[in-house]
């Protein structure tokens, strides 16, 4: 086992410390089991750097002039 050490927010610290003392273990083990949970978790890997924010083609709906937003939210009825 390797001997490391870390910072951790005072908040985090009285956190982790308080459910070591609920589950009657020590804050290492408490920190060790919380980071192979961590790792347990798939992430995803790098970002694409060719990835782009999706975009919709929302045509009408981009227009900003009020009066024609108010005749697209309230069309005149046919006659």
């Amino acid at each position: 086992m390797v001997r490391t050490q870390i910072q951790l927010p005072d908040e985090l610290h009285a956190r982790l410390k308080a459910e070591a003392q609920r589950r009657e273990m020590s804050l290492a083990e408490v920190i060790r089991r919380a980071s192979e949970d961590y790792l347990s978790v798939p992430r995803p890997k790098a970002a694409d750097p060719n990835w782009k924010f999706p975009t919709l083609d929302l045509g009408e709906l981009l227009i900003t002039d009020p009066d024609k937003l108010r005749e697209l939210a309230n069309p005149e009825p046919e006659v």
